[in-house]
């Protein structure tokens, strides 16, 4: 994987952690069973998954994916750093054995991603001068502990958090080492958010060293906006979908990642309802229009 560009598929379409009724009837052999029938060779990790790398690792070889790598949930602005580090720590071991080389991380702190009855853009957190400090200096430190296992943390720019707009990106690029920090690019994320993807990639394709490849239901997108809808009500009206079923033309996105000379995943990752989007229908569908966008 070092020298190429392997596709991915996250199992939230199958089943979401944070909306747990949303696909609990899928089961995770189902679920990993339909990713490599539908072309994929790689899988980030769902919460039905086996926390055992050894039995994990079994289910994944019979069907000849890997792990790309999982969501790490840091609370650095809010809590004392040894907790997030011990949590951490026991991640980044796990993922380390499974044969990942990059840990997704996401400020948690003053998120309201999860939370039902906050308007995702009027309820936005911003962080104070104090708690930039706590993130980015923590988020250094989480680098080095993945260094200590040939690993890289990624941050994950994210709907609903105080990381998630051009401004604030750029304000955790300027003030982390790059050497320590890097960033994991998501194209939904972005439109959603009102920014500008290409823009984004191009400042920082030195320092992108994981993707994911998501699209966005405009019509759908306008309306959370109009209704002051949670993160989570979007999602359940299908705000998100998977590439080349949305307003997102990925074309000149691939022609930026390759012009760069990105190494490393691509992963989809697009949370619907399963019960509305069928998550083997979508996959087949998103695995040809990328072929099709990019020859992968």
């Amino acid at each position: 994987m070092e020298n190429k560009i392997q596709l991915a598929i996250a199992p939230i379409a199958w089943t979401n952690d944070d909306l747990p009724d949303l696909g609990k009837e899928n089961t995770f052999e189902q679920c990993i069973s339909e990713m490599a029938l539908a072309g994929f060779k790689g899988t980030e990790i769902g919460n039905k998954y086996p926390k055992d790398p050894d039995i994990l690792k079994h289910y994944l070889n019979l069907r000849n994916l890997k792990v790309a790598s999982a969501w790490f949930s840091a609370y650095l602005t809010t809590k004392p750093f040894e907790q997030t580090e011990s949590a951490f720590i026991k991640h980044r071991d796990f993922l380390h054995a499974m044969g990942a080389k990059v840990i997704v991380v996401a400020e948690q702190g003053h998120s309201i991603q999860g939370m039902l009855d906050k308007s995702v853009f009027n309820d936005k957190p911003e962080f104070t001068e104090e708690e930039w400090d706590l993130l980015t200096d923590g988020l250094e430190k989480l680098g080095d502990l993945a260094h200590e296992k040939d690993m890289e943390i990624v941050y994950h720019h994210h709907m609903g958090t105080g990381v998630q707009t051009t401004k604030e990106i750029e304000r955790l690029m300027d003030n982390t080492d790059p050497l320590k920090v890097s960033l994991l690019f998501d194209t939904g994320h972005l439109v959603f958010s009102g920014e500008d993807p290409i823009n984004i990639y191009k400042k920082y394709k030195g320092r992108i060293k994981h993707i994911h490849f998501k699209d966005i239901r405009e019509q759908v997108a306008e309306e959370v906006k109009e209704n002051s809808d949670s993160f989570l009500n979007g999602v359940k009206k299908g705000v998100f979908t998977v590439p080349g079923d949305g307003m997102i033309d990925f074309s000149p996105i691939w022609k930026e990642i390759k012009d760069s000379g990105y190494k490393g995943w691509i992963v989809v990752e697009a949370e619907q309802d399963p019960a509305k989007a069928n998550p083997y229908e979508y996959a087949v569908k998103t695995r040809k229009y990328i072929h099709d966008t990019t020859g992968l």
